[in-house]
């Protein structure tokens, strides 16, 4: 099994593979890979627990305290007035 690096996350046959083996850390779960230029913001995320990981630098960030809930309202890229 190969390591898992920045370099091999970038690598799109890498990438794919790697993200196949990865589950929800709650439930275990699938997690749909949502990307630019098709979602605003680079996430994997668990449909049944409602949860967004984000990912940074391409690694994912698989921690329940960094994970966006699905159900709060979108972030606004406007400040407030």
């Amino acid at each position: 099994m190969p390591a898992l690096t920045r370099q091999n996350l970038k690598d799109p046959h890498m990438d794919t593979r790697l993200l196949e083996l990865l589950v929800c850390p709650l439930c275990k779960g699938p997690l749909e890979h949502q990307r630019p230029p098709v979602q605003p913001q680079h996430e994997l995320v668990c449909r049944a627990d409602r949860l967004a990981f984000p990912v940074r630098d391409g690694m994912p960030v698989m921690l329940e305290s960094e994970a966006r809930s699905l159900d709060a309202p979108a972030p606004s890229a406007e400040a407030p007035a």
